[in-house]
C-alpha cells in the first residue's frame, strides 16, 4: 500500500485563524469518528468528558491533494481533530443576531397585500408531486412568506391529509385528524357557521399551538365566504415601530386562551406577541373569541386593553389583508403562528365545504432541508450523466452503467445505506480528476481521488470504502485463492498497474483497517457490475438514500 504523505505545518495565516477560535467550541465540533458516530453524526461525548484547560497545540495542513483541510492537535490530551476549510468558512462564529431560530422574523419576508400582487406563491398539484424543485419552492414559500396555494388537488374527502403527508405529519386534535369547515346544525366553534370571522389564530388555547394549517376546498358555490390572510409578523413589526409601548405590553402579558365543550377543556397562557431572547418576533397568537378573563392589577389591565385595541385596529388596517376565493381543488397551506386567517360571511344560497388539517413547521422544514440537500448533489448527478457516459476501461458497459449496477447490487443484497452509497459512487474518481488507469501505464489512484471528492458530502463511512476499494482487489487476490481468475481482462490489466497482489504482510495490515470489510464488500459488487444491458435504477432513485447520509 502506498504511504500517505507526511503532514506539514499549516500556512501561518490559517494557523492563526484556527488558534483565534474559542477552543471549547472548536473541540465540541470535532468531526472525527471517536467524537461523532460516522452514521448518525451524533456526538459520542459529554462536555464534561473534555479536559479542563483545552488549548490548540498545533495546526497542520496535510500536503496530500484533496479538499483543503487542517488538523488541530490539542493539549493537554493530544487529541487530533480534522476540519475542512469549507467547514471553518461556513461556521465562522458570528453575532447571534444574524443566526438562530428560523421561526423568528429574521429571514422572513414580511408583506402587505400589495407586495404580493402577481406573485401569490402557488403550484399545480401534479407538478408539486412530480418535481422536487416545485415542491421545494412551495415549502420555501410557506417558510418565507407564511403560505402557499396548491391548485388542482383531487376533490376527494380526506385528500387534505395526503397533502400534509407530502411534507410532514398530521397533528391530531379534539377536532380529529381532519375537520369539516361547513355550516353545522349545532356548532361548537364559529368556524362551523356562515358568520364573518375576523383575522385570528387557530387553536390559541393549545400549547404548543398547531404551527401549520391546511384548508382544502371541496365545494364553494355560496355567495361570500372568501378567505383572507394577514401577515401577523408584519403587523406586529408595524406596532413595534408606531407604538413601542403597546408592543412591549403585548410581549410581556400572558393572556389566558380557553376552549370548552362537553368533551374538552383547553387552556394556554401566552402573550399575543411572542419574542425570542433577542426581541425578535417569533409568534403571533390572536383570537378574540378565545380570550378568557385576565386577572391583573387595574393599571396592568388598562395598559393591556389599550395595547390590545391598538393591535386589533392595526390588524384590520386596509391594505394588510390578502383576499382569496378558494375554488374547488385549491389547498391553502399557511403558518398558523404567523399568519392570521379570516373569512367573509356567506349566504346559504349555495354550499361551502372545506376540509382542514393541522401539521407542524418542523416537519415542513425537515422536508425542505432534505430537498435542498438533494440539490447539493447536483454535481455528482452531472458527473454521472456527463463524463460517466464514457467507455469504462474497455468493459462492455459505460462507467455510469457500471456504478449504477454496483449500487443496485448492494441495495439488492440488503446492504446498509452507507455501503450502497459507496458501491454506487466507488469509481467517481475515474472522471472527477483522476486520469483513466487505461490511459498509459500508471496507477492514477482513482480511489483516493474519488474519496477526496466525496468528502465534500459524506463522512468516512462512505469515503473510506471508496478510497480502499482498489486495495481491496489487491488484498483479495492474496487472501482468496481463485479470486484473481475471476477478474475481467480490464481488471487484470489495472491490477498490474495498481501494484499486483499484496504481500502477506500487506494483506495482514489491510485486514486490520477499520473499513477493510466494507471495502471488500464494495470490491465484490464492483467485479459483478459489468453486465451489458442490465436494468438498473436511475441515479435519482438513490437520492433519498444519499441525502440521508449527507454530513451536517
Amino acid at each position: 500500500m502506498t504511504a500517505q504523505p507526511a503532514a506539514e505545518a499549516a500556512a501561518p495565516h490559517l494557523s492563526a485563524r484556527v488558534a483565534a477560535l474559542p477552543p471549547d467550541w472548536l473541540r465540541d465540533n470535532c468531526p472525527c469518528p471517536d467524537c461523532r458516530d460516522p452514521h448518525s453524526g451524533q456526538k459520542l461525548f459529554q462536555i464534561t468528558d473534555l479536559p479542563q484547560g483545552l488549548a490548540v497545540g498545533e495546526v497542520v495542513e496535510p500536503s496530500a491533494a484533496g479538499e483543503p483541510s487542517v488538523e488541530v492537535r490539542w493539549v493537554p490530551d493530544g487529541h487530533r481533530s480534522p476540519f475542512t476549510v469549507a467547514w471553518l468558512d461556513a461556521n465562522q462564529p458570528a453575532d447571534s443576531a444574524l443566526t438562530g431560530d428560523r421561526r423568528t422574523e429574521t429571514g422572513k419576508e414580511l408583506w402587505a397585500a400589495a407586495d404580493l400582487a402577481g406573485r401569490v406563491p402557488e403550484a399545480g398539484w401534479v407538478d408539486y408531486l412530480a418535481d422536487g424543485v416545485q415542491r421545494a419552492r412551495v415549502l420555501d414559500a410557506v417558510q418565507r412568506l407564511g403560505f402557499a396555494l396548491l391548485r388542482g388537488v383531487p376533490l376527494q374527502e380526506g385528500q387534505v391529509l395526503a397533502v400534509a403527508e407530502t411534507f410532514g405529519h398530521v397533528r391530531e386534535t379534539n377536532y380529529g385528524r381532519l375537520f369539516d369547515v361547513r355550516v353545522e346544525p349545532d356548532p361548537n366553534n364559529l368556524a362551523f357557521t356562515s358568520a364573518r370571522i375576523t383575522p385570528h389564530t387557530d387553536n390559541p388555547y393549545r400549547d404548543p399551538v398547531p404551527t401549520l394549517q391546511l384548508l382544502h376546498c371541496l365545494v364553494n358555490s355560496a355567495t361570500g365566504g372568501d378567505s383572507g390572510l394577514v401577515d401577523g409578523f408584519a403587523a406586529a413589526a408595524a406596532l413595534r415601530t408606531e407604538d413601542p409601548e403597546s408592543f412591549g405590553v403585548l410581549t410581556r402579558t400572558p393572556v389566558p386562551f380557553v376552549f370548552r365543550d362537553d368533551r374538552t377543556e383547553l387552556r394556554a397562557d401566552r402573550p399575543l406577541i411572542d419574542v425570542d431572547p433577542r426581541g425578535r418576533i417569533r409568534e403571533v397568537r390572536f383570537n378574540n373569541r378565545s380570550i378568557g378573563t385576565l386577572r391583573l392589577a387595574p393599571p396592568a389591565l388598562e395598559a393591556f386593553y389599550a395595547a390590545y385595541r391598538s393591535f386589533g385596529e392595526l390588524l384590520l388596517r386596509p391594505g394588510l389583508r390578502l383576499d382569496l376565493r378558494l375554488a374547488p381543488g385549491d389547498c391553502l397551506i399557511f403558518d398558523n403562528t404567523r399568519l392570521l386567517h379570516a373569512r367573509t360571511a356567506f349566504e346559504q344560497d349555495g354550499f361551502r365545504h372545506l376540509q382542514g388539517a393541522y401539521a407542524d413547521l418542523d416537519g415542513l422544514g425537515s422536508s425542505l432541508a432534505v430537498l435542498r440537500r438533494a440539490d447539493a448533489l447536483d454535481p455528482l448527478a452531472e458527473l454521472l450523466n456527463g463524463p460517466g457516459a464514457a467507455e469504462y476501461l474497455g468493459e462492455e458497459v459505460t462507467m455510469t452503467e457500471h456504478m449504477l449496477q454496483a449500487g443496485a447490487l448492494a441495495e439488492a443484497a440488503g446492504a446498509p445505506a452507507h455501503l450502497v452509497a459507496a458501491a454506487l459512487l466507488h469509481d467517481v474518481g475515474h472522471f472527477a480528476g483522476a486520469p483513466d488507469e487505461g490511459a498509459g501505464d500508471t496507477d492514477h489512484r482513482h480511489g483516493h481521488t474519488g474519496a477526496d471528492l466525496l468528502s465534500r458530502w459524506f463522512g468516512p463511512e462512505v469515503t473510506e470504502p471508496v478510497r480502499l476499494h482498489v486495495a481491496a482487489k489487491r488484498y483479495l487476490c492474496t487472501a482468496e485463492p481463485g479470486y484473481r481468475e475471476g477478474l475481467s481482462e480490464a481488471s487484470e490489466y489495472t491490477l498490474r498497474l495498481q501494484g499486483g497482489p499484496m504481500t502477506e504482510a500487506e494483506a495482514a495490515a489491510f485486514a486490520a483497517l477499520p473499513q477493510a470489510a466494507d471495502a471488500v464488500a464494495v470490491r465484490r459488487w464492483d467485479e459483478q457490475a459489468k453486465e451489458p444491458g442490465a436494468v438498473t435504477p436511475e441515479f435519482g432513485h438513490f437520492l433519498p438514500l444519499l441525502t440521508g447520509l449527507l454530513r451536517g
